[in-house]
C-alpha cells in the first residue's frame, strides 16, 4: 500500500502551480504545403497566444496531430516551444506515445530541455487498475519533471476510477494536475475535486461547450487551442464574481465551439485555417486528415472566420 505524502509536500507544489490558472494552449502543429514542420509559423503562434494572455502550452498533444509526428519531430517541437517561451509561460510536454519506451524517451527529453511538466495518459491496453498504472506513472514521475499531469481521456466513457486517481495522488507527490476529457466531464470534475479536497488541480479540455459549468464546479485551468483572449475574458469575469458577464462572453464563442467540437479532425482543420487567416500560419496543411473536409465545412468555416473577425473588432481587453 502506498504511503500518503505529507500535506506540506502537496501544499508547496500547489503554490508553485498557481501559474496554471487560466489558459494552457494545446498547440496545433503548423506544416508547410509539403507536410514539413514550419517552425517560423510555430514561433509566430506562440507569440500570438502569449500576447492574448496564455499562461502555458501543452505540446504535442491531440491538437498537434501527435500520432503523425516522428520522435525526432516531437523532440524538436518541444525544444522550440521551451526555448521560445522560456520564462514567459509554463511548458508541459506531452509524453504519451504509441509505446511505453517512446513515452519514457519523450519524458526524458522534456526534462533535459527544462520543461515545467509532463503530460501522460494510461498506455493503450493497460488495465485501469492501481498496480499496473502505479508502476507506469511512478516510472514517469521518477524521470524528474517538476510536475506530472495525467490525462484522463475517454471519449465515450467515464475514464479512470476516482479511487485510482486518489491513490495515485496520494502516492506520487509530483502528480498535481489532471486533464479530464471524459463523457460527461462535469460530474468527474466535481468528484475529483471533492475526493482530493481541491488539492489536485483539474484542467478542462475537450468539454469547452460546458465551460460555465466547469467554472461553477471549480475548474480554473482550461486547455484550449485558440481564442485565448476570449477564454480569458470568460475566466476573468467569472473569477471576479460576475457570472452573468461570463455567460455573455462565453456565448460569444459558442458558434465557433459548436462547429469545432463536432470532431477532433474538424477542430484541427478549422483552427489551422483560422491561424492562416490571421497571418500566423503560412499554410493550413493537415498532415493526415481523418474526417473529410468538404465544401459544406469550407462554407461554414468561411462564415465563422468572418464572425471571428467581428469578435476581434469588439473584443473587451482583459
Amino acid at each position: 500500500m502506498p504511503i500518503q505524502q505529507p500535506l506540506n509536500v502537496h501544499t508547496e507544489m500547489d503554490a508553485r502551480l498557481d501559474c496554471l490558472r487560466g489558459t494552457v494552449v494545446s498547440l496545433n502543429t503548423p506544416f508547410d504545403e509539403d507536410g514539413r514542420i514550419d517552425f517560423k509559423s510555430l514561433e509566430r503562434l506562440l507569440e500570438f497566444h502569449l500576447s492574448e494572455g496564455a499562461c502555458g502550452f501543452l505540446v504535442p498533444a491531440q491538437a498537434a496531430e501527435v500520432l503523425s509526428l516522428t520522435p525526432e519531430e516531437r523532440a524538436s517541437i518541444v525544444s522550440t516551444v521551451r526555448e521560445t517561451t522560456r520564462g514567459r509561460a509554463v511548458v508541459i510536454a506531452g509524453a504519451t506515445a504509441a509505446n511505453i519506451p517512446e513515452s519514457f524517451a519523450m519524458a526524458r527529453h522534456a526534462v533535459r530541455v527544462g520543461c515545467n511538466g509532463i503530460l501522460s495518459e494510461p498506455p493503450i491496453g493497460m488495465p485501469l487498475e492501481f498496480e499496473p498504472l502505479f508502476g507506469y506513472f511512478e516510472e514517469v514521475a521518477h524521470i524528474g519533471a517538476p510536475f506530472l499531469m495525467i490525462q484522463d481521456l475517454d471519449w465515450r466513457g467515464s475514464g479512470m476510477p476516482i479511487a485510482l486517481i486518489v491513490r495515485l495522488f496520494e502516492a506520487l507527490p509530483t502528480f498535481r494536475c489532471i486533464k479530464i476529457e471524459v463523457n460527461p466531464a462535469g460530474p468527474k470534475y466535481s468528484a475529483v475535486l471533492s475526493a482530493t479536497n481541491g488539492r489536485l488541480r483539474v484542467a478542462g479540455g475537450w468539454a469547452a461547450l460546458q465551460m460555465i459549468e466547469a467554472l461553477d464546479r471549480g475548474v480554473d485551468t482550461f486547455m484550449n487551442t485558440a481564442l485565448v483572449r476570449f477564454y480569458r475574458a470568460v475566466i476573468d469575469a467569472h473569477g471576479s464574481g460576475d457570472r452573468s458577464l461570463a455567460i455573455k462572453r462565453f456565448r460569444d464563442m459558442l458558434p465557433v465551439l459548436a462547429f469545432t467540437r463536432q470532431h477532433l479532425d474538424i477542430s484541427i482543420a478549422f483552427h489551422k485555417r483560422l491561424f492562416q487567416h490571421l497571418n500566423i500560419f503560412a499554410s493550413a496543411h493537415v498532415r493526415k486528415p481523418g474526417v473529410p473536409w468538404d465544401s459544406y465545412h469550407e462554407r461554414q468555416c468561411t462564415d465563422l472566420l468572418s464572425y471571428v473577425d467581428k469578435l476581434y473588432e469588439g473584443a473587451v481587453p482583459f
